[in-house]
């Protein structure tokens, strides 16, 4: 057991009497000096799910509500060495970090998730977690923010204009701007649905990309596409992202297989796949996981 009743306790003890640890953790965090790892990749765990109050898994609707669970989980993903790192809201990077789990790890700090799920404004993502000042005085390695696009919501457009301003924050100071930008509309009952053509991604792809005042240290996180080409939409690096398990986790590795072989990918940014599998194995669905990224290669 990663997260032992003392260890749980100790935490809840820190987070209720110290809450200068947490500036000291930010601060005694070993940072790892390149983004990439040896073989040229990054695979990051995606934690940020909560902070959007998307809690569901399949058909449990609270899953990732439980904390505790959900830490003990992360700890077993990043106890793998092929696992680079973590993105996450403030507060579970900083549970993580006070639980001493992300020295020489990757920490990229989730920036917008003011787009509830399921709330009528969701398109219009304000900024609510990590801002890029706070990422550059944390020390951490870049920020995420997630854009998605419908042409028929007016929404969608402050929340263009505040990730444009991000990508430019972040560039200024040498970080990571990681854009998720998914294409969406509305159904006859109002409901969010994403496109998945080919045509719908690559639109995607370009106009993320095309955001700030530089692209230099832009990246994007993407939906693994059926149709490799859409990939062709980029030059800059590409995350494949895991999305909402399909039940099937065979089904799932092998989505991704193909498009981690494009020149322009460079990894993957899993969360529930791989924190949450059918069989509960966290710590076989992640290894999985690498091998594909591996095999990939």
């Amino acid at each position: 057991m990663y997260l032992t009743d003392e260890r749980w306790r100790e935490l809840l003890r820190v987070r209720g009497t110290e809450p200068g640890a947490v500036a000291r953790a930010y601060a005694a965090r070993r940072r790892r000096e390149r983004l990439l790892s040896g073989q040229g990749t990054l695979f990051l765990v995606a934690a940020d799910h909560p902070a959007r109050g998307a809690l569901g898994v399949g058909s449990d609707r609270t899953a990732m509500a439980d904390r505790r669970t959900l830490l003990e989980r992360l700890l077993i993903a990043l106890d793998n060495p092929a696992v680079d790192g973590v993105l996450g809201s403030p507060d579970v990077v900083e549970e993580l970090l006070l639980l001493d789990a992300l020295h020489d790890k990757v920490v990229i700090g989730s920036m917008n998730r003011g787009g509830l799920a399921g709330a009528d404004w969701e398109i219009e993502d304000r900024f609510t977690g990590y801002d890029a000042r706070s990422l550059v005085d944390f020390g951490l390695d870049g920020g995420k923010m997630l854009l998605r696009l419908v042409d028929s919501d007016p929404r969608t457009i402050p929340t263009l204009h505040a990730c444009a301003r991000a990508v430019s924050e972040l560039a200024a100071h040498g970080l990571m701007a990681m854009v998720e930008p998914l294409p969406y509309h509305r159904d006859d009952s109002g409901s969010l649905v994403m496109h998945k053509d080919s045509a719908s991604l690559q639109r995607a792809i370009t106009v993320a990309s095309g955001l700030g005042v530089t692209s230099a240290h832009t990246w994007l996180k993407i939906p693994a596409p059926e149709d490799i080409s859409v990939l062709d939409a980029t030059t800059l690096p590409v995350l494949m992202l895991g999305g909402a398990p399909s039940g099937d986790p065979a089904a799932d590795l092998a989505a991704w297989g193909g498009a981690l072989r494009h020149e322009v990918s460079r990894g993957l940014v899993v969360g529930r796949s791989l924190l949450y599998p059918p069989d509960g194995d966290v710590a076989g669905a992640v290894d999985a996981a690498a091998r594909i990224l591996t095999e990939a290669r």
